[in-house]
């Protein structure tokens, strides 16, 4: 609260209703996660304009894997396939009701790698719905809005960064293309066939649920 008043940009994460409700009652920005969405936190995302960042990743494992590949108790299994089940109600309830979605990894929780963003595309699409080019768009633009750079980034538009890559396979098709670029451009410098040291076990698990 002191920090919105303050005129901060404020964001917490959160997957359970009564501290979602607090966040978002107190001014949140952005609320990364979410949890199960009761009327009253509908409500609310709508008076107080805040944002879902939705991060499928971290709970995708606990819906998918088996215990042995998890190594957690029958109680965190649990636990994790319920939030996961609530995540995606939250981020379905949010874009029917017009509430801005944007999209995140919560990058360091086991089996989230920094360059796996792309899956969480593939999860929004798989399990909330959306088509493959509202995915790149809200990875995108959308993004781009939330963390307050739409005017460098986020879209390709003269006076912009020149940010974007190229991609053997249409996305549009399949968003697996988005796995391995030919070639990225930052900052309109133009980066050939870039490569990124992969976690091999991760990989190959999250392969299997794709």
């Amino acid at each position: 609260l002191a920090a919105a008043l303050g005129g901060l940009y404020v964001n917490t994460g959160d997957m359970y209703r009564t501290l979602a409700w607090g966040a978002l009652e107190n001014g949140v920005d952005t609320l990364e996660h979410g949890g199960k969405p009761t009327e009253e936190v509908i409500r609310l995302f709508k008076e107080t304009g805040s944002v879902l960042v939705g991060t499928l990743s971290p709970a995708i494992p606990f819906n998918a894997f088996p215990k042995e590949t998890l190594g957690f108790s029958d109680f965190d299994i649990a636990n994790g396939k319920a939030l996961f089940g609530y995540m995606v109600e939250c981020i379905k309830e949010c874009l029917a009701n017009g509430i801005t979605v944007g999209l995140g990894t919560d990058a360091g929780c086991p089996f989230v790698a920094h360059y796996n963003f792309w899956r969480e595309l593939c999860y929004f699409q798989k399990y909330c719905g959306v088509t493959p080019a509202f995915a790149i768009h809200t990875a995108t633009q959308i993004n781009a809005k939330i963390a307050g750079v739409s005017d460098l980034t986020g879209t390709v538009e003269e006076g912009k960064s020149a940010d974007f890559l190229i991609v053997k396979e249409n996305p549009l098709s399949d968003l697996r293309a988005l796995k391995t670029p030919e070639k990225v451009m930052f900052r309109g410098k133009l980066f050939h066939e870039p490569k990124v040291k992969r976690i091999e076990f991760v990989d190959r698990e999250l392969d299997k649920v794709m």
